[in-house]
C-alpha cells in the first residue's frame, strides 16, 4: 500500500510540475506572435478615411513600434531583453532563495504576479499605452517573478525521482516547454489580429489559475509524504498496540527495500545546511555545462522571440498563420528532448549526446534558412528537425544534467543543492537568452543570414563547451587509474 501510494504521488507531481511550468512557458510566447501586429506592412492595407494625415507606410502599427521602418527591431529586442536580462539576473539568486523558502509558497508567489505582469502588458492595448518604458517595465518585472518556475520545479522532480531514468522521464516531462509555447502560440494567435491585448491577457490568467492549484495540490518531496504516512502508521500502532506487538513497527516499513531512503537518513538531510553559491560552482562539470547551456539557449530563445517574424517576412505568411507555423519547430523540441534523455539513459553519456546533436544543428541551420522555405513540405520538415538538434541539448542540460549536478557524489549526500545548481546553470544560459534576440535585433536589419551565421557559431561555441567537460573528464578518469 505504501509504495503504491508513493508511485500515486510521483506520477501526480510529475503531471502538476508538468502542467505548472508549461504555464510559465505559454505566458511569455505571446509577445513573439504579437510582433508581426505591432509593425507591418500598411501600405498592402486600405486605409480609412480619418487617417489621411498619417504616414502611409506606418498608419496601422502600434505606437511605439510603428513610429520608424528602421528602428522598429531594435526596439523589439529591447522588449524582449528587458525580461530576458532581469530573468538571468535574477536566476542567480531564485536558486539559493528555492533552496530555503518551501517551494509550494515560492511557486504560487511567482504565478500569480507573473499572471499579473503578463496581463499588464495586455492591458496596455485597452488603455491605450504606446510608451516603451511600460512595456519595457512590465516585460522586466515578468522576467524577474519568472524565476521562481525553473528551479523550484527542477527541485521537486529531482526529490522524487533517482537517477536511474532520470534523463527519459525529464526527457519527457520537459516537453511542457515546447507545448507551453505551442499553446501560447496558439491562443495568442486566436487575438492577435483582432485584439491583440487578449493575446496577454488570456495567457496571464491560466498561470495564474496553475498557481492557485499549486498551492492547494503541490507536495515538495517524498519525504513529507513518508513523514505523513509514518505518522499515521504510529497512531494505528498507538491504537492497535496489543495486536501489533509481534509485527513489523512501522519504522520497519519505511526501511523496506522498496524505499529509497531510510527516515534516519531523511531526518539527517532536513538538518544539512544549502549550499553557497560558490560551492555549487566547484561541482564538477557546473561550468562548463552553464556555458554550454549559455550558448545553447541563444540559439533556443532567438527562435523562441524571432521565428514567427522571420517566416511572416521570408514566407510572406500573416501574423496568425507565422504563428501557427512556428509551433513545428517546438513539436521538433519535444522529440528532440526525450530522444536525448533516452539515449542519454543507455549510453550514460550526457555529454556526448548533447555533443552530437550539436555537431548536426549546426548544418540544419545552414539548410533550413538557405532551403527552408522552398516549399511546404521543406519548411515543415526542416522546422521538426532544427527543432529537436537545437532543444534536444538544451532540454538535457536543463533537466537530467542539472540534476545529476545537484546531487553529484562530492557533496556526500547534502540533497539541498538541486535548486541552487539548477539555477546556476539556467541562470548562465539566461545571460545566452537575453543576447541571442538581442543581438537578432541588432543583426537582422543587414539580412537574416547574418543572423544564422550568429546562430551557427553559438552552436559550435556550446559544442565545444562540452567537448572541454568530456576531455577534463576523461583526464580524471586517467589521473586515478
Amino acid at each position: 500500500h505504501t509504495l503504491s501510494l508513493q508511485v500515486e504521488y510521483r506520477g501526480f507531481t510529475l503531471f502538476l510540475t508538468f502542467l505548472f511550468y508549461t504555464s510559465y512557458h505559454l505566458s511569455r510566447k505571446p509577445i513573439s506572435i504579437v510582433k508581426s501586429e505591432l509593425h507591418k506592412n500598411c501600405s498592402t492595407l486600405i486605409r480609412p478615411p480619418n487617417l489621411n494625415g498619417t504616414d502611409n507606410e506606418t498608419w496601422c502599427d502600434w505606437a511605439p513600434f510603428g513610429e520608424s521602418l528602421d528602428n522598429y527591431q531594435t526596439l523589439f529586442g529591447a522588449v524582449d531583453n528587458s525580461f530576458l536580462v532581469a530573468y538571468a539576473v535574477g536566476m542567480f539568486f531564485s536558486g539559493i532563495f528555492g533552496e530555503r523558502v518551501p517551494l509550494r509558497y515560492y511557486l504560487t508567489t511567482g504565478m500569480l504576479l507573473s499572471g499579473l505582469f503578463t496581463c499588464l502588458f495586455g492591458l496596455g492595448f485597452y488603455w491605450n499605452i504606446h510608451s516603451i518604458w511600460y512595456y519595457a517595465f512590465v516585460q522586466a518585472m515578468n522576467g524577474l517573478v519568472q524565476t521562481t518556475g525553473w528551479p523550484a520545479v527542477v527541485a521537486c522532480v529531482g526529490n522524487w525521482f533517482g537517477k536511474g531514468k532520470r534523463g527519459f522521464i525529464m526527457g519527457v516531462w520537459n516537453s511542457h516547454t515546447s507545448v507551453g509555447n505551442i499553446l501560447g502560440s496558439l491562443i495568442a494567435g486566436i487575438f492577435v489580429s483582432s485584439a491583440w491585448g487578449m493575446s496577454f491577457i488570456v495567457p496571464g490568467i491560466i498561470i495564474a489559475s496553475t498557481g492557485i492549484l499549486c498551492f492547494f495540490f503541490l507536495v515538495e518531496s517524498e519525504s513529507l509524504v513518508r513523514t505523513m504516512l509514518m505518522a499515521v502508521y504510529e497512531q494505528e500502532d498507538n491504537e492497535k498496540e496489543p495486536l501489533l506487538q509481534n509485527s513489523s513497527s512501522s519504522e520497519e516499513i519505511f526501511s523496506s527495500p522498496g524505499l529509497s531512503n531510510s527516515i534516519s537518513s531523511e531526518s539527517t538531510e532536513e538538518h544539512t545546511e544549502a549550499i553557497s553559491f560558490c560551492g555549487a560552482l566547484r561541482i564538477p562539470g557546473v561550468m562548463e555545462f552553464s556555458l554550454c547551456l549559455l550558448f545553447a539557449k541563444l540559439v533556443s530563445y532567438t527562435f523562441l522571440y524571432w521565428l514567427p517574424l522571420y517566416i511572416s517576412n521570408v514566407a510572406h505568411f500573416d501574423p496568425k498563420e507565422a504563428g501557427d507555423m512556428s509551433t513545428l519547430f517546438d513539436v521538433g523540441g519535444i522529440v528532440g528532448g526525450v530522444v536525448a534523455g533516452l539515449v542519454s539513459d543507455q549510453t550514460g553519456g550526457r555529454a556526448s549526446t548533447c555533443c552530437v546533436m550539436l555537431i548536426v544543428a549546426a548544418p540544419m541551420l545552414f539548410l533550413y534558412n538557405h532551403i527552408g522555405q522552398y516549399s511546404l513540405a521543406t519548411t515543415i520538415g526542416m522546422l521538426l528537425v532544427c527543432g529537436a538538434l537545437v532543444n534536444g541539448p538544451y532540454a538535457l542540460i536543463t533537466t537530467a544534467v542539472s540534476a545529476d549536478l545537484g546531487t553529484h557524489e562530492s557533496l556526500s549526500g547534502n540533497s539541498r543543492a538541486l535548486s541552487t545548481v539548477t539555477a546556476i546553470i539556467d541562470g548562465t544560459g539566461s545571460i545566452g537568452a537575453a543576447l541571442g534576440p538581442l543581438l537578432a535585433g541588432v543583426i537582422s536589419p543587414t539580412g537574416w543570414n547574418n543572423v544564422f551565421f550568429m546562430l551557427i557559431t553559438a552552436d559550435i561555441l556550446a559544442c565545444l563547451e562540452n567537448l572541454i567537460y568530456i576531455s577534463n573528464r576523461t583526464l580524471c578518469y586517467e589521473t586515478r587509474n
